[in-house]
C-alpha cells in the first residue's frame, strides 16, 4: 500500500522477440529503433509507481490507457495519498474515479518540483537505472520482461546487502526458516 505522495510516471521498453525463430514482424536491424516514434504499438509501457518512504512497484501494462492503469493502481494507492505525475490524463482521470488529490509536475525546466514537495524525480531516476541495467542484456523478450521487473526490484530492494537466501526468500515468496 503505497502511502504519503505517491510518484508514477511511464517509460516505454521496445517489443522484443529474442529468441523466437519466428518473428511476427520484420526483422529490426542492429540499431534498435522502433517502426514508429513515440509511443507506438511496438513500445510496451512499464509504469513504476513509488511512495518516498522507498516503496517501489512497477507493471508491464498491455496499453497505457485508463482501465490498465486503474487495475495496476487501485489497489495499491492509498485513499489519503497525494499522486504526483507528469501531465497524463491517465493518472488524472485515475484520481478523480478515486477521489485522490493529485499534483500535476511538468518536466519542463524550472518546473521539476512544485511547492517545494511535489516531484516525480524519485520515479524517472529509476526508469534510469532500470534501462542503464537492462542494457547489459542486450533486449530482454517482451514475455520475460516482468521476470526482469521483479529482478530488479529485489536489486534495489536490497541493494549492497544482498545475500543468496534474499534470493531464495523472494524467489519463494516467504521468509525461510
Amino acid at each position: 500500500q503505497a502511502r504519503g505522495i505517491v510518484e508514477v510516471d511511464e517509460t516505454f521498453i521496445l517489443e522484443s522477440f529474442k529468441g523466437q525463430r519466428h518473428l511476427p514482424r520484420v526483422s529490426r536491424q542492429r540499431d534498435g529503433v522502433g517502426q514508429t516514434r513515440g509511443a507506438g504499438p511496438d513500445q510496451i509501457p512499464i509504469m513504476v509507481v513509488r511512495d518516498r518512504e522507498g516503496h517501489t512497484a512497477d507493471f508491464k501494462l498491455k496499453r497505457l490507457n485508463g482501465a490498465h492503469v486503474a487495475a495496476a493502481l487501485a489497489p495499491l494507492v492509498d485513499s489519503d495519498a497525494i499522486l504526483c505525475s507528469d501531465g497524463a490524463a491517465v493518472y488524472s482521470t485515475f484520481a478523480k474515479q478515486h477521489g485522490i488529490t493529485h499534483q500535476v509536475v511538468h518536466a519542463k525546466a524550472g518546473q521539476r518540483v512544485r511547492e517545494g514537495a511535489f516531484h516525480i524525480q524519485h520515479v524517472n531516476a529509476y526508469h534510469s537505472r532500470l534501462k542503464l541495467w537492462m542494457a547489459r542484456f542486450h533486449g530482454v523478450a517482451t514475455k520475460y520482461l516482468e521476470h526482469y521487473l521483479g529482478w530488479r526490484r529485489m536489486l534495489e530492494r536490497y541493494q549492497q546487502t544482498i545475500q543468496p537466501c534474499h534470493c531464495l526468500q523472494e524467489a519463494v515468496g516467504r521468509p525461510l526458516q
